[in-house]
C-alpha cells in the first residue's frame, strides 16, 4: 500500500485526500505537500469542490496557492469580492499586483482593492505606481529592516516580530538615522554574534542596491552577478522601499528570454496561445511586409542570372544547399552576437576583434563544408547523372567555392548586423532575425551564380 502512494503521481494523492476525507483530516494532511502542488491539484476539481476546499484551507494558505496558478482571476470570481479581497492582501504585494492585472474588469479589480486593508493597498499601489519596464514593478516589499542604531538584541527581538507579517528573512536590511539605506547583515551573522557585539561589526556596509527607477535590461547583469537571495531597491533619496527576490530575478529573466525570442522572430512582442488572429496579424504583418520586398529583391537578383540557369539547368538543384548552410551559419553568427550585446561593458575593439573571430569561424566551417561539397557533388554528378568526372567537379567546384564565400560573409554579417543596428539605436534583437534570413539569401544567391556564371561561362565557356 505505501509503494503504491509513493509511485502515485502527487497531484492524485491530493485530489483523492480532497475528495475522500473530512474538513479536518484535509487541512492537516495537505501541510505535507507544497503550495504549487495543490495548486494544480486545483484546477482539476469541480468549482464545488474549490469552494469547499477555500473555506477548508483558510485565506492565508489559499493566497499561497493562488500565488502559483495562472490565470487565477477565473478562480477569484468563486471566492465573491470580500473574501477575493482577503485571499490577495495576504498575498506578497508583487504577487497581488500580478493577479490584480489579470482582472480584466477594472471596476471588479478597483473594487477588491478597496475592500483590501490600508497597509496592503499602499504595498500594492507602490508598486502599480512603476512602470512595468522598471525595477520598481518587480519588486516585493516582503522583507526585513532594522535601525542601525539598534543593539544585537534589539535586532533580534525586531527580527522575531516583523517575521510574523515578512518571511524573507535570510537577509536583514539596516538604515541610518536619516532613513537612508546602510548596509544588511546576514540572518546567520545576527544568530551567532553574543549580545554585546557592536551591530556596526557585522553589518556589510558594502552590500549593493538597486535604484527602483532603472531600467530592469540595464541591471539584469549586475542582479544576476550579486546571486544575492535578495537586494534592497531604494528610491531617489536612498530609501529602502522594497527588494528584489531570486525568484523575481528568475521571472524576469525568463521574461527577457520570451521577449527576445519573439524579436527574434520579428514580432513586437510574445503570442499568447489564446491571442486573436487579427492580433496575431498586427504583430506580424510589418515584418512581413518588409521581408516581402527584400525578398522580391531577391528574386530580382536570381532573374539578372537567368541566361546561366538556361545554359546549366542542373546548377539550380544545389541552390538550396547553398542557401540553407549559408542562413544557418549566419543565425549562428547573430545568436552568440545578440547574448554578446547583453553586456554592456564590452569595449569597440572587443566587438571588432569577436567579428573577425566569427569570420574565421565560418571561413574554417566553410572550407571543411565546401571540401565535402566538393567531393560529393563530383560524385553525384557523374554516378547519378551520366557526367564527365571533369564536368562533374567543375560544378562541385563552383558549389564548394559558392559555399564557402557565402559562409565566410553570412558569418561577418550575423555578427557585424545586431551591432550596426545597436549602433542605430535599433533593437537589434527585433531587426535582426528576419532581416538576416532575408539577407544571407542574397548573399548566398549572388555568390553562387556569380561563381557559376563567371567560372562555367566564363572561364571555362560550358
Amino acid at each position: 500500500m505505501e509503494e503504491n502512494r509513493e509511485n502515485a503521481p502527487v497531484e492524485d494523492e491530493i485530489l483523492s485526500i480532497i475528495r475522500n476525507r473530512d474538513n479536518q483530516t484535509i487541512r492537516e494532511e495537505l501541510d505535507n505537500y507544497h503550495d504549487n502542488d495543490i495548486a494544480e491539484a486545483l484546477t482539476k476539481l469541480e468549482k464545488a469542490d474549490r469552494i469547499r476546499l477555500y473555506r477548508i484551507l483558510g485565506d492565508e494558505r489559499v493566497s499561497d496557492i493562488f500565488a502559483y496558478i495562472d490565470d487565477v482571476s477565473d478562480y477569484l470570481e468563486e471566492l465573491g469580492l470580500e473574501k477575493a479581497a482577503d485571499v490577495i492582501e495576504n498575498m506578497d504585494a508583487d504577487d497581488a499586483v500580478d493577479v490584480l492585472e489579470e482582472i480584466d474588469d477594472e471596476e471588479t479589480r478597483e473594487q477588491i482593492i478597496a475592500l483590501m486593508e490600508t497597509d496592503a493597498t499602499e504595498d500594492i499601489n507602490l508598486i502599480r505606481s512603476y512602470d512595468s519596464d522598471l525595477v520598481g514593478s518587480m519588486m516585493t516589499t516582503n522583507y526585513v529592516s532594522i535601525p542601525r542604531s539598534s543593539s544585537v538584541k534589539e535586532a533580534m527581538r525586531s527580527l522575531v516580530r516583523q517575521a510574523g507579517k515578512h518571511d524573507n528573512i535570510n537577509t536583514i536590511y539596516v538604515f541610518d538615522e536619516n532613513n537612508s539605506y546602510y548596509g544588511a547583515i546576514e540572518l546567520r551573522d545576527l544568530i551567532v554574534a553574543r549580545p554585546d557585539t557592536p551591530l556596526e561589526s557585522i553589518i556589510s556596509t558594502g552590500y549593493p542596491s538597486v535604484n527602483a527607477n532603472e531600467k530592469i535590461e540595464d541591471v539584469m547583469e549586475e542582479l544576476r552577478a550579486y546571486a544575492e537571495d535578495s537586494l534592497p531597491v531604494v528610491d531617489d533619496e536612498h530609501r529602502i522601499i522594497g527588494v528584489i527576490t531570486s525568484t523575481d530575478l528568475v521571472e524576469a529573466v525568463d521574461d527577457a528570454m520570451s521577449e527576445d525570442y519573439a524579436k527574434l522572430a520579428g514580432l513586437s512582442e510574445e503570442s499568447d496561445i489564446d491571442e486573436k488572429v487579427s492580433e496575431s496579424m498586427k504583430k506580424r504583418l510589418p515584418w512581413l511586409l518588409l521581408l516581402l520586398l527584400l525578398a522580391l529583391g531577391v528574386s530580382g537578383v536570381v532573374s539578372i542570372f537567368e541566361n546561366v540557369v538556361k545554359e546549366i539547368a542542373i546548377i539550380v538543384s544545389f541552390q538550396s544547399l547553398i542557401l540553407d548552410m549559408a542562413g544557418n551559419v549566419g543565425t549562428q553568427s547573430l545568436g552568440v552576437t545578440i547574448r554578446l550585446l547583453m553586456d554592456e561593458e564590452i569595449s569597440k575593439k572587443e566587438k571588432l576583434g569577436f567579428v573577425f573571430k566569427e569570420v574565421r569561424v565560418g571561413a574554417t566551417v566553410g572550407l571543411l563544408l565546401g571540401l565535402m561539397s566538393f567531393a560529393f557533388v563530383g560524385v553525384y554528378m557523374h554516378f547519378l547523372k551520366d557526367a564527365p568526372w571533369w564536368y562533374g567537379f567543375a560544378i562541385s567546384g563552383c558549389v564548394g567555392a559558392a559555399l564557402l564565400l557565402s559562409m565566410v560573409i553570412s558569418s561577418f554579417m550575423g555578427a557585424a548586423t545586431p551591432m550596426l543596428l545597436q549602433k542605430m539605436k535599433v533593437d537589434p534583437a527585433v531587426a535582426s532575425g528576419p532581416l538576416i534570413t532575408t539577407l544571407n539569401d542574397l548573399v548566398a544567391v549572388v555568390s553562387y551564380y556569380g561563381l557559376v556564371n563567371v567560372f562555367l561561362l566564363g572561364i571555362l565557356g560550358l
